[in-house]
């Protein structure tokens, strides 16, 4: 295991923000997990930090809208960097006026430009795929900021049907003028801890200003096929 990967283990709550006066202001590189409700965020941001219970999915999807913090580094010393859970966004249940609560904190972090975000992790169901509500989404996402697509729930499908349903969501993230360089995808299932290692290193690469290694080395082969490319997409 990589010293990238075990930063993400030093995770513990820092602080929750519900609105933008309220953001740490200390510089430290951030990276934010998105992703439209009940895509496994929550699942996600546990397994990959080993805590059962860090982050906690809402009885009520869509409707913890906060921004909950997690310092990564020494717990006996100054944070290195943080990791920012926002709120599920667009769950069918959640009403207007939650979705423009959503819209004034959700949206207003990542579209504001502190400098300090240096990458989103996006979070797709591999069964429901790009819906309308992650086209919505990813229309909030900052034009340059580097992506990690996080397949989640991949367990569900057969692996031929996991890599089909990989290159189309590549390819409508191609229509949405995201670059193939710009964005990482990774199978992931946080029950089987498929994608993880190589989830957790790219985050704390982000975190600690490094290159993440090629997608092999990162994940030993986990989560890929054997055509995969450095920037994490299918080779031809």
């Amino acid at each position: 295991m990589s010293n990238l990967q075990k930063l993400l283990h030093t995770a513990r709550f820092h602080t929750t923000v519900a609105r933008l006066a309220q953001l740490p202001r200390d510089p430290l590189p951030e990276v934010a997990f998105v992703g439209r409700s009940n895509a496994g965020k929550s699942s996600a941001i546990n397994v990959l930090c080993q805590r059962k219970r860090l982050a906690f999915a809402s009885k009520s999807p869509g409707r913890t809208q906060a921004l909950n913090y997690y310092a990564l580094g020494n717990p006996d010393e100054a944070p290195v960097g943080y990791l920012v859970d926002t709120p599920g966004y667009g769950f069918a249940a959640v009403p207007g006026e939650v979705k423009a609560e959503w819209d004034q904190l959700g949206g207003s972090y990542l579209r504001h430009d502190s400098g300090n975000l240096r990458g989103v992790v996006l979070l797709i169901d591999i069964r429901r795929m790009i819906t309308e509500r992650d086209r919505v989404l990813i229309e909030y996402l900052p034009p340059t900021t580097p992506l990690l697509v996080l397949i989640t729930k991949a367990d569900k499908l057969g692996r031929a049907e996991q890599w089909a349903n990989r290159e189309t969501i590549r390819r409508e993230l191609a229509d949405f003028g995201i670059a193939p360089e710009r964005a990482r995808l990774v199978l992931f299932s946080a029950l089987k801890r498929t994608g993880v290692a190589e989830a957790a290193t790219q985050i704390g690469a982000w975190i600690l200003g490094e290159a993440a290694p090629d997608a092999g080395a990162a994940a030993s082969g986990e989560g890929h096929s054997p055509t995969a490319t450095s920037n994490g997409q299918s080779g031809p």
